[in-house]
């Protein structure tokens, strides 16, 4: 049996990437995983990945996956995905907002007023979702008196990184995680953003392999990288810490959160954090910091 027998997560955006890496992270420690994503075809998209081929990838592994087609700028949509998860499981343990509408042209050097206003996508699938997920989970997990949120952030929460919107987004999904921590306390319910670095998904693989130059950056050199898998691991020990709620309400790296559970990579690397190089988180767990409440 793994550490998460039993449990019951969801991830969003999971058709591949984070997203994917997480789910089957938690489905190796016996999880059953909802995976949401709006890809059901392969080779539709531009990326290799659907909800399916992630829910049988969490099987073998030794979970239970559930591939769910959502679109989570629809309302409706979520509105029904948390409504099959109260009928066909009566609980929910584990929610990992990590849907994000990623731009093409995300990485490109290009000033705010030279992109499209169209990026602005972003704030709605990446930081309005994180609070609908949220809202529809509180629902539950408020009711059972347990269950962990986590939105996955960066760095980018306190350091230029690609551009405007995408800085808003993640800063706001730190501070949004700290408040919700605040009012879920009392119901023994943990929220908490993790600091992800450069992760080796499709996208960013694509990315260094068409741009050379980003292996030369700091947030992108793939010396520091890490696969898809490693916060996954994190989000497991963390899940299955019954201290959890000690944690709530904080911002953290996820490198230094692998570090205290001796957590290593998918190839047995120390993953390092770039504290010193790109910045600290400013949230802290509510239990040592009770400042604004």
């Amino acid at each position: 049996m793994g550490s998460l027998t039993g449990k019951v997560a969801l991830v969003t955006g999971a058709s591949r990437g984070i997203g994917k890496g997480i789910a089957v992270a938690l489905g190796a420690e016996g999880a059953t995983v909802y995976i949401t994503g709006r890809t059901v075809v392969p080779g539709s998209g531009p990326l290799p990945g659907t909800v399916g081929e992630t829910a049988a990838e969490v099987c073998r592994r030794g979970g239970t996956g559930v591939a769910v087609q959502v679109d989570h700028a629809d309302d409706d949509q979520v509105a029904a995905l948390f409504n099959q998860i109260r009928c066909e499981q009566g609980r929910l343990d584990i929610l990992v907002n990590n849907a994000f509408a990623i731009p093409e042209d995300l990485t490109e050097p290009a000033p705010f007023w030279e992109k499209p206003l169209s990026n602005w996508e972003m704030v709605e699938v990446g930081v309005r979702s994180n609070f609908v997920a949220a809202w529809h989970a509180a629902k539950i997990m408020v009711g059972q008196q347990s269950g962990l949120i986590v939105a996955i952030s960066g760095y980018v929460g306190v350091t230029y990184t690609y551009g405007v919107v995408f800085g808003t987004c993640k800063t706001a999904v730190d501070r949004m995680a700290r408040d919700m921590a605040i009012e879920l306390r009392p119901h023994h319910v943990a929220s908490l953003s993790l600091w992800q670095g450069l992760t080796f998904t499709e996208r960013a693989q694509r990315n260094l392999a068409r741009e050379p130059a980003m292996r030369g950056l700091t947030a992108t050199n793939p010396a520091v990288g890490c696969s898809p898998e490693f916060p996954g691991r994190v989000i497991a020990a963390l899940a299955a810490d019954p201290d959890v709620i000690t944690r709530s309400g904080g911002t953290f790296i996820t490198a230094e959160i692998a570090r205290d559970y001796g957590i290593t990579d998918v190839d047995g690397r120390v993953i390092p954090s770039l504290r010193a190089e790109r910045g600290a988180p400013i949230w802290r767990p509510i239990a040592e910091d009770t400042r604004g409440r």
